[in-house]
């Protein structure tokens, strides 16, 4: 696959600096019954990569060393991973708010039917990929099948609760196809809705749009069509400095399976950890810091520079991208 690594390094995007920690966002592993195109973990059901129970100890006790509020677990399919009900109990009974990144067909793999349920009693928040409201575009996307086996998930998280219940939030999250940035958020939200309860009585809390950014199975497929300068000329075009606030790498940790820490999950994925603390500013030497080095510091990380690249630009584009949704 083409790499837009190289690509992305030198930039002159704007320099950001971290405020109070608040979410930790883990990585349980790049396995996955889906091979999604816009994709940018190149998750897949051959890859093998998994958070050890070890890593996963660490996970928590950092989480009750600093404080942290929330506890974003991705993949993947999160799920998959073995010790995915341990964490996540572990961290509910520590009264921390936990959200599972769910491609809802996990919900009806075989071994996994109980997962709906075990999510309901724990109150964890669902933010579920649902890449359109219309069957072709998802499956485009995502695989044939794919639209019906969601929709049958969504009927069933509905039947539990989600979407209904105040403590049982149902977050939906739309990737644009193609080099196209995301429509206005709030109104597709309000198309959403319409749609899915009028064609399958389907009812959410909230549409997240997020940017597709240029990495990985993503960029490849912008490199390999000749469009990926098209697409960041777009990016550029569209920034917009009031998205500079509120950037979500401002307050969020990314943890890889190793247990290796990034500003945010697009650096995990690009292999540039966070900044070096030894005065080199070479992008292309790559200094890992572990989880457990930041647990043994007593030093925080208000402040401290977000290492930055031309991705960088996908989320500052238009309305804006986080993984809660658009910024503006």
């Amino acid at each position: 696959m083409l790499d837009t690594r190289p690509l992305l390094l030198k930039t002159d995007f704007p320099e950001i600096f971290r405020g109070q920690l608040q979410t930790l966002q883990v990585n349980l592993g790049y396995k996955c019954n889906l091979s999604c195109t816009h994709c940018h973990v190149n998750a897949g059901p051959s890859r093998t990569e998994s958070m050890d129970k070890e890593t996963v100890e660490l996970i928590l006790a950092y989480i009750r060393r600093k404080g942290i509020t929330e506890l974003d677990l991705t993949g993947g399919a999160p799920e998959m991973n073995p010790h995915f009900m341990y964490l996540v109990k572990a961290a509910r009974q520590m009264g921390v708010a936990v959200i599972d990144r769910c491609n809802l067909t996990i919900l009806a793999e075989p071994g996994y039917e109980h997962m709906a349920e075990f999510l309901c009693q724990q109150e964890v928040t669902i933010v579920a990929s649902l890449p359109c409201y219309e069957q072709e575009n998802v499956e485009k996307q995502r695989g044939k099948g794919v639209y019906w086996e969601s929709i049958g998930a969504l009927k069933m998280l509905n039947q539990l609760g989600y979407g209904r219940d105040s403590n049982l939030q149902l977050n939906l999250v739309f990737n644009p196809d193609g080099i196209n940035l995301p429509p206005n958020q709030q109104e597709l939200e309000t198309e959403y809705k319409v749609a899915l309860e009028r064609d399958h009585g389907i009812v959410f809390n909230r549409l997240f749009t997020i940017t597709n950014v240029p990495i990985s199975r993503f960029g490849g497929m912008l490199l390999a069509k000749g469009i990926y300068h098209e697409y960041m000329d777009k990016l550029r075009v569209n920034f917009k400095t009031e998205n500079m606030a509120t950037l979500m790498c401002k307050n969020l940790l990314s943890v890889d399976y190793q247990g290796f820490v990034y500003d945010c999950d697009f650096n995990q994925m690009l292999n540039l950890p966070l900044p070096p603390t030894l005065g080199t500013e070479d992008q292309d030497i790559v200094k890992k810091t572990h989880l457990s080095e930041l647990l043994a510091s007593e030093e925080t990380l208000i402040d401290k520079p977000i290492r930055v690249g031309e991705h960088c630009f996908a989320c500052t584009a238009g309305q804006g991208s986080s993984c809660g949704g658009a910024l503006a």
